[in-house]
């Protein structure tokens, strides 16, 4: 969850997980500090991810941690009510996008817009979408991929999967429960991903060790675990993203496509840090792959753009 303020940039940036005492239903915590809480809460904790796959999977959570961190960022909202850009994946459907906005007015915004992410992704990246030339776009954030290809501020191709930073740890998690037995945690599977993890082979494998639980003795233990080990457990997940920009790109028109193959294709969010992911995309497709400067906070930056240029935007938002 990252929050973008007018004239401050980016002033919150946390997790989207809230930790809730199951007897009482109050929250407990928000945040980073809920995070902490994963897979280490008692019973009387519940810890929830309310937003899976960029949708809302738990409203009244949601609505709580919207309310919670308009408050740390806006200060006293009650008398101030903001106006509030949220992005949201190009495939949610109608009544997942009212779901959000109705969340967001209820935690206290005075009005709520909500632009695609690819779209918010292209206006972080400070991709020229403004003009008729065809830009390619691929953002991969936690639980989605936003592939589109953008011009004149609208879309014109798009695709979105359900799969994304998430996927890969889930997929590092089972191959390790697999192959050594060890039960670990989302967090070490993250951790797993950023130490070691790439999408082509690398000339020298790196090392990590990861703690967990033995499934058979039930005792803590540690393994050491090497690049080309996980990049055979995310291939997957990798293989789904590459054939989302190949189906986006079968179906661009070829002025646009050609304008694509000239300028190369941009990727944005925290899956284009995975090592070796631009190579693999250009291997794949034949066309230029681009790391955003800044790829994590490209779709924070570029929402909070849009709110400013929202005269120029307001036919490329969703309507719900």
């Amino acid at each position: 969850m990252l929050v973008y303020v007018r004239g401050r940039g980016i002033v919150l940036n946390e997790p989207s997980v809230v930790a809730v005492h199951s007897g009482e239903r109050t929250i407990r915590a928000v945040g980073d500090e809920a995070r902490e809480m994963l897979g280490r809460a008692p019973d009387s904790v519940v810890v929830y991810r309310p937003m899976r796959s960029g949708v809302i999977a738990h409203y009244t959570v949601t609505e709580a941690m919207l309310a919670y961190f308009l408050r740390k960022v806006a200060g006293r909202w009650h008398i101030f009510q903001p106006d509030v850009m949220i992005c949201i994946p190009c495939g949610a459907t109608g009544v997942e996008g009212r779901a959000v906005r109705d969340a967001a007015l209820q935690a206290g915004a005075k009005n709520v817009h909500l632009i695609p992410e690819p779209l918010a992704a292209a206006l972080g990246a400070n991709v020229p979408i403004d003009g008729p030339d065809g830009n390619l776009i691929i953002d991969i954030g936690g639980g989605t991929t936003e592939v589109a290809v953008i011009s004149l501020y609208g879309i014109v191709v798009k695709s979105s999967i359900r799969v994304g930073g998430n996927k890969l740890d889930d997929a590092i998690a089972a191959y390790i429960k697999h192959e050594y037995n060890l039960m670990i945690g989302e967090r070490a599977a993250e951790e797993v991903k950023i130490q070691v993890a790439s999408a082509i082979p690398l000339e020298r494998d790196l090392e990590c060790d990861v703690r967990g639980r033995d499934q058979v003795m039930g005792m803590p233990r540690s393994v050491t675990v090497r690049t080309s080990e996980i990049l055979q457990a995310i291939s997957e997940p990798v293989s789904q993203i590459v054939d989302a920009v190949k189906w986006v790109l079968e179906r661009t028109p070829p002025e646009l496509a050609s304008d694509i193959y000239n300028k190369g294709m941009m990727m944005a969010g925290g899956g284009a840090l995975l090592r070796g992911l631009d190579v693999l995309m250009t291997r794949a497709t034949e066309i230029p792959c681009h790391v955003a400067e800044n790829p994590l906070n490209c779709v924070a930056l570029g929402t909070g753009k849009a709110l400013e240029e929202l005269p120029y935007l307001r036919r490329s938002l969703v309507q719900v």
